[in-house]
């Protein structure tokens, strides 16, 4: 049996940084210009975790870059740990008063043409009072949004109101209209509405998230038997423009299909929703001084009349 892995140094963990580098772009080729070092040397370095985990984490050659069930629990357990040393490292630093390190935010799909999403000005408020933290910002959907900060790989999220987890705290922040639309070659885009009814709305192909959200709840609860399923407001919006199919949107994100008259809005009151949005953290350990003052950014931002 090969030696486990004991105490954890200095070098291992230059190794699992190479290695989780390597595993998010998709192979050692692709990894090459994000880690500056070449070919050989991440592939002596793979190779070196490897045999000090004692186990397969990778199949590399011609058939391309796959990692194997070991990688991925090594690559998870990663995250974790990689969190946990940021946490650590601002911890310390908040001894001194001075705030730096990294800050990892994830947000839900199309929220900067919001009016009512501050986090641009929370951003602003932040960088004035943590000017030495470093932003890493990502666009997700729902779920991995959730995941993400449950594992420690994004410190906060910023998702629409639905679910809750026992992991998870949360923080109202805004709502967001949501609308039912149809495009410009769908049949009842040039019809009043007052000559259609609900029944022939829901009659119609329908397209939504397929993700859990509050657009797959709303779709539901009115009766929509969904056609297409797209995972981010942009698919939504394309396949609107098909004119095969009806579909909600963020008001503020189809005003300008609207106005360019390749949309309108379809059913009325009767067919819109509001959908609150939360800042998502960890419900444990408690968030890091740099977190914290992120936190209390965003509240200000969204307390701003």
């Amino acid at each position: 049996m090969k030696k486990i892995l004991g105490q954890l140094s200095d070098v291992d963990l230059r190794l699992l940084k190479v290695f989780r580098v390597v595993a998010e772009c998709g192979g050692i080729s692709a990894a090459e210009v994000e880690l500056n070092i070449g070919r050989s040397t991440i592939s002596r370095h793979i190779k070196d975790l490897e045999i000090r985990l004692g186990v397969t984490l990778c199949q590399r050659g011609r058939a391309g870059f796959v990692l194997s069930s070991e990688g991925q629990h090594v690559y998870q357990s990663s995250l974790r740990l990689m969190g946990a040393l940021d946490e650590f490292r601002a911890d310390v630093q908040s001894l001194h008063r001075e705030m730096s390190g990294n800050l990892a935010i994830a947000l839900f799909d199309k929220t900067v043409t919001n009016q009512h999403a501050k986090i641009s000005q929370a951003l602003q408020l932040f960088d004035q009072r943590a000017p030495k933290v470093s932003l890493d910002l990502y666009v997700e959907t729902l779920s991995v949004i959730e995941s993400g900060v449950i594992e420690g790989r994004f410190h906060l999220g910023v998702v629409p109101g639905q679910r809750q987890s026992a992991s998870l705290l949360y923080q109202p922040l805004f709502n967001e209209k949501m609308a039912l639309y149809c495009g410009y070659h769908h049949p009842l885009f040039k019809r009043a509405d007052i000559t259609i009814s609900a029944e022939e709305i829901v009659a119609q192909k329908y397209a939504g998230l397929g993700h859990h959200s509050p657009n797959m709840d709303t779709s539901q609860q009115k009766g929509f038997v969904r056609h297409a399923t797209a995972y981010d407001q942009e698919a939504i919006a394309t396949l609107l423009l098909s004119g095969a199919y009806l579909a909600f949107l963020p008001e503020h994100y189809a005003r300008s299909f609207v106005e360019h008259g390749l949309i309108r809005p379809i059913g009325g009151e009767e067919f819109s929703y509001l959908c609150p949005f939360l800042a998502v953290t960890r419900a444990s350990p408690k968030p890091s001084r740099i977190l914290a003052c992120f936190l209390d950014c965003l509240v200000e931002a969204h307390q701003v009349s």
